[in-house]
């Protein structure tokens, strides 16, 4: 009898550690789903070269950098409405690109990695011109100020008319979203040293000074009235390109689209 009820009570060990493994299992494949809904609840579309587009709510609240004293100071050659758009491309180009972002923002630099090449080859042969918006999304939704000195540093890289090398290499430099790194003015400094003839004492001098904030809060105002989806927001002749999910925008499909509006005289 004793032999009988030790191997049941062995037998009833083994079943209750067997559901237990299971029960464990199921939890993981649980706590799995959970975080892959997450994630997904935190995306709206898919760039063409699978880079995926930001979603970050943006910031409803009183904009703090817009509390900042003194006139916006909008960079040498700034464009558009109330100046708050830096322009890369020839002046005659057909199609135009409406770009809104932020240097601090992962998502941007999935758009900047998939679709540069495509976008500086379309400049270069005068088909595309770019419209750049800075905006400070991530300093106010994490905290932090990197976007808005990252975005004055790209504006003071304007000034010295370096501002398309500037801005890429800030891209691809990005350090991770919750890493405060481009809130360090000397750490952008040394980045623009990338940049041939960049780092000069004004450049310096416009980059400690905060030249542009001002300028760089009023971009986020606008941003913010325009009610975007988040960052990026990009626009080819007004129409946002990842607006049909069933049908995203790729790099090939942007070339093909600047084309076809230069044969046609625009779209």
């Amino acid at each position: 009898m004793n032999e009988k009820n030790d191997g049941a009570n062995r037998e009833a060990k083994r079943s209750a550690r067997e559901r237990l493994q299971v029960e464990r299992e199921k939890q993981k494949s649980r706590e799995k789903r959970r975080r892959t809904m997450l994630v997904a609840g935190a995306v709206v579309g898919v760039l063409g070269l699978a880079a995926v587009v930001g979603v970050i709510a943006a910031n409803t609240g009183k904009d703090k950098d817009a509390a900042e004293a003194g006139p916006a100071v909008a960079p040498s050659g700034a464009t558009g409405k109330d100046a708050l758009a830096i322009q890369t491309g020839k002046d005659g180009a057909k199609s135009t690109l409406v770009v809104w972002e932020d240097f601090r923002c992962p998502a941007c630099k999935s758009f900047e990695d998939g679709y540069r090449a495509t976008v500086h080859d379309l400049e270069a042969k005068g088909l595309l011109k770019a419209e750049y918006h800075l905006v400070t999304l991530i300093d106010n939704n994490m905290g932090g100020s990197g976007s808005l000195k990252a975005a004055n540093a790209a504006a003071c890289a304007q000034d010295a008319g370096k501002f398309a090398a500037y801005h890429d290499i800030l891209f691809q430099n990005q350090p991770q979203e919750t890493d405060d790194a481009y809130g360090n003015n000397a750490r952008l400094i040394e980045l623009a040293r990338k940049v041939d003839g960049l780092v000069t004492p004004e450049f310096e001098k416009c980059v400690a000074d905060g030249v542009h904030n001002s300028w760089v809060a009023k971009s986020y105002a606008a941003f913010r009235d325009g009610r975007f989806r988040g960052t990026p927001t990009i626009l080819l002749d007004g129409k946002d390109i990842f607006a049909d999910q069933a049908n995203p925008l790729t790099p090939q499909k942007l070339k093909e689209k600047v084309e076809a509006a230069a044969k046609t005289g625009g779209s």
